[in-house]
């Protein structure tokens, strides 16, 4: 047990260094930019341009509405599989994982082609179309970890007697989904929102085929023109991830609410 043990912590402490070296080596070159001095000048420099900022609240807008638009779809469909559509979850299971098989780059192509000036609906001749299609590319990539949180979310908690309590006092299923459903798994959701923030943030491929001004293709170009502000951006980025994963942790440790039915007036037993 005890050379067991050892060997654990062996290889821990090895796949650490591995991990924390060359982060330590990437932070210390980033406060090299003053000659003979560490500093932190070049996290000034990138918090003081303008295209840095323009593309971080980019980014920012578009995953939030790639947030919503896959909550939105995935959350009532996960739902209705779960509840009425039992034998087709394998089906529904192997189409959300279907964004990590197909590269990113044949989706934007595949939009490009399908949505471009010589379609039925040329989506890429205007700067909104086309922002459409970047978030609609967002929510495909996020599917696969968007449905995982909020299927192991709704594996937790007992839809079907959840449904026919709402359904005995009259709810609509759009209301037992609004009103019962999506708060018992808030904290599905919220992991899965902050698993697709950490993708759209760093994602080039789709971005930069479609001509957006993300942080993704902002990183890249800043990467070819500067030396100490790229590594610079790369900390702060690893850092917001890590954060984001923390708060994920947070939140899926959190309970369901308690008020499960909260159309019905006065206290529920």
């Amino acid at each position: 047990m005890k050379r067991v043990s050892l060997a654990s912590w062996l290889i821990t402490i090895l796949a650490g260094l591995y991990f924390l070296v060359p982060l330590y080596a990437a932070f210390q070159f980033s406060l090299q930019m003053k000659r003979d001095t560490l500093s932190f000048a070049a996290y000034a420099s990138v918090f003081q341009s303008d295209v840095f900022l323009r593309a971080f609240v980019f980014s920012l807008v578009a995953s939030l509405a790639a947030i919503m638009a896959g909550a939105a779809l995935v959350v009532p469909t996960a739902y209705w599989v779960r509840l009425r559509l039992p034998k087709l979850r394998p089906v529904v299971e192997f189409i959300s994982l279907l964004p990590l098989i197909i590269p990113s780059v044949v989706l934007v192509f595949g939009h490009i082609r399908m949505f471009g000036s010589s379609s039925f609906l040329p989506l890429t001749t205007t700067d909104l179309g086309t922002n459409l299609l970047l978030v609609a590319g967002y929510v495909v990539l996020s599917l696969p970890y968007m449905f995982r949180a909020i299927d192991n979310g709704m594996a937790a908690i007992d839809i079907g007697t959840l449904t026919e309590a709402a359904e005995s006092l009259g709810a609509s299923r759009a209301r037992i989904i609004l009103g019962v459903i999506f708060p018992n798994i808030r904290a599905a959701i919220v992991s899965g929102a902050f698993l697709t923030f950490s993708i759209c943030l760093g994602e080039f491929a789709i971005a930069s085929l479609l001509n957006r001004q993300t942080f993704g293709p902002y990183l890249v170009q800043l990467g070819q023109d500067r030396a100490y502000e790229p590594a610079a951006l790369a900390i702060m980025s690893f850092g917001l991830t890590w954060i984001l994963m923390a708060l994920m942790q947070a939140f899926a440790n959190r309970k369901p609410g308690q008020r499960l039915l909260p159309f019905r007036k006065g206290p529920t037993r």
